[in-house]
């Protein structure tokens, strides 16, 4: 009879996380990504796999139109887990911007990835040599709810410049501009950007900057955006440091996600860079240390206790 209530007892434990509540270990989980030629979409799957293999639950990925559907997807468990740039997931966090008003407050935030900058690419042929020349320009910005079709449009209003805007894939973006049917393709992604290179290794191309009064026009009008650089040598055509603004990313999951779930999902991401690096050079970026890029979400309970026994301070803010 002891063993009996030994083995009840051993058997309650088993289905209880950390912090006491229930836990019913999911058998498959799902991924926001973002669409083909996009680096969500590339690490997404690296991070699917990486996963998969190491904890024990099937993670699938679903094709997205980025961080701002993922942000309603996982907010309603259409999908338990996603990845968004912080721009985009404070306008959703307050009600802002894209978000019209309604909050999306029940994402938590699990881990860091990478710094996102935005960037142009245009062809040598078309003769387009600054921002300014984009003025009256098809200007082609990725899927409408991605960050660059967010943001970039936000940024040629703060600039005065109007631009004819385009979405679609970024894959079909890159298509479009060497066909002639857009002028530019402006994105913002983890570096290299798999759509960019596909453009560059087909026809000579120029890559455009931001001057610095307006980086510090955009700063002004757009607080949320950060100063970022491209390094030299990310593309073969970008012989010198590429100075621009940029987002920083991070993986989230509904707050509904056990505990031990998204603490096992933390630990294994944080704990396999090199893995995840293969994948992705952006990947280099997914440290521990990067989680305080995170001043706003809420941290999900797994994931704040792996930083804490790693000896990472989080944003007060940032805790229930």
């Amino acid at each position: 009879m002891k063993g009996i209530k030994l083995g009840l007892i051993g058997a309650v434990v088993g289905v209880l996380s950390f912090g006491g509540a229930a836990l019913a270990q999911p058998k498959s989980l799902t991924l926001g990504t973002a669409s083909v030629g996009g680096t969500y979409f590339i690490y997404g799957g690296v991070v699917a796999g990486m996963l998969t293999e190491k904890i024990g639950i099937n993670v699938s990925t679903q094709q997205t139109q980025g961080p701002n559907q993922n942000m309603i997807l996982t907010n309603s468990k259409q999908t338990e887990l996603g990845m968004v740039t912080m721009g985009v997931a404070l306008h959703g966090w307050n009600g802002t911007g894209w978000a019209a008003g309604k909050k999306y407050n029940d994402v938590r935030a699990v881990f860091p990835m990478y710094d996102t900058p935005f960037h142009f690419i245009t062809t040598e042929k078309s003769g387009i040599m600054s921002v300014e020349d984009m003025a009256g320009k098809n200007v082609g910005v990725g899927p409408r709810a991605g960050t660059p079709g967010t943001y970039f449009p936000l940024m040629f209003d703060a600039l005065g410049i109007k631009a004819t805007i385009r979405n679609g894939g970024a894959s079909d973006m890159a298509s479009q501009l060497g066909d002639g049917l857009l002028d530019v393709f402006a994105f913002a992604a983890g570096v290299p950007i798999a759509a960019y290179s596909e453009i560059e290794a087909q026809r000579p191309v120029r890559f455009i900057r931001f001057s610095d009064a307006q980086l510090a026009t955009l700063k002004g009008k757009i607080p949320e955006l950060t100063d970022s650089i491209i390094p030299k040598g990310t593309y073969k055509s970008l012989t010198e440091d590429h100075p621009t603004l940029g987002l920083y990313n991070f993986f989230i999951a509904h707050k509904d996600v056990p505990d031990d779930v998204v603490y096992n999902i933390t630990k294994t991401i944080m704990e396999n860079n090199a893995d995840l690096v293969k994948g992705h050079a952006a990947a280099s970026e997914t440290l521990p240390k990067n989680a305080d890029k995170n001043t706003f979400m809420t941290f999900h309970p797994g994931a704040v206790k792996y930083f804490k026994e790693k000896g990472i301070e989080l944003n007060p803010k940032t805790l229930m």
